[in-house]
């Protein structure tokens, strides 16, 4: 499968899976991308980080503590040492490689700008443009990226649900809604301005908050897919693609 991921075509929602497949394999692993692939996801999640010397990694946490016990922030680390505590760990290029031909969503856990070019420079190398889909937390990363780029494709990662209007006009593509605050109405207004929705699936913070599923981010169960299929968004983020590819496959089926 290739395809552009401003103009994706197939049966809804797409399938996302989030920091690889984290419960494929190990998170934000070649091997988690290959596991992805081989279930059916359509798209990969990544995260992207900068280490101590500049090198973009594919790595969701600010420091080592919960994937290696070791305290040191990735920012103050360099590629080499990472290498060491890391040995599967993924650069931005060999990610890039190992996701295709499946769209590939970057979630850039940077706020400094000048890291886009960087970014946008790698994936133009590897001539992925097309099939990336940029995951950017904030209006102003948002508008910084446009300036730079009109041919890789935005996803709104902002944390207000109602700033979709804001988002689309400074160039987002897509936007984020996370499961506990995705109604059919919010859905309605974000396509209703052009926009593709993904829902994020599970708590957005580690400790749990009122309103949101009890599950951690990236996990559901059968009765949260159920509800999520009934929002009819264009594609949902989780850590086991399976869940959502089954139900999918239910309701196909069933509408036949």
């Amino acid at each position: 499968m290739s395809f552009a991921i401003r103009s994706i075509a197939g049966p809804l929602p797409l399938a996302i899976a989030h920091r690889g497949g984290a419960l494929l394999a190990p998170e934000n692993s070649a091997e988690a991308f290959e596991q992805a692939k081989a279930v059916g996801a359509e798209i990969v999640e990544t995260d992207v980080r900068l280490s101590a010397d500049g090198a973009l990694v594919c790595l969701h946490d600010a420091d080592l503590q919960r994937i290696a016990g070791d305290p040191r922030l990735v920012a103050e680390t360099a590629l080499v040492e990472l290498r060491a505590i890391l040995p599967g760990l993924l650069t931005l290029d060999k990610a890039i490689a190992a996701s295709a031909p499946l769209g590939l969503l970057l979630d850039v856990k940077l706020t400094d700008p000048s890291v886009l070019a960087h970014i946008f420079d790698v994936v133009a190398a590897a001539g992925a443009s097309e099939r990336a889909l940029l995951g950017l937390r904030s209006l102003d990363l948002i508008a910084a990226a446009r300036t730079l780029s009109s041919e890789i494709a935005i996803l709104a990662l902002v944390p207000d649900p109602q700033s979709c209007e804001q988002a689309k006009a400074l160039g987002a593509d897509w936007f984020r809604f996370w499961q506990g605050e995705a109604t059919a109405e919010r859905i309605a207004a974000a396509r209703s301005l052009g926009l593709r929705t993904v829902i994020m699936v599970g708590q957005p913070r580690s400790a749990a908050e009122p309103g949101y599923p009890p599950f951690p981010v990236g996990r559901i169960n059968a009765r949260g897919i159920d509800r999520v299929l009934s929002l009819a968004p264009d594609a949902v983020m989780l850590d086991d693609p399976r869940l959502l590819l089954s139900a999918r496959a239910v309701t196909a089926l069933s509408s036949n």
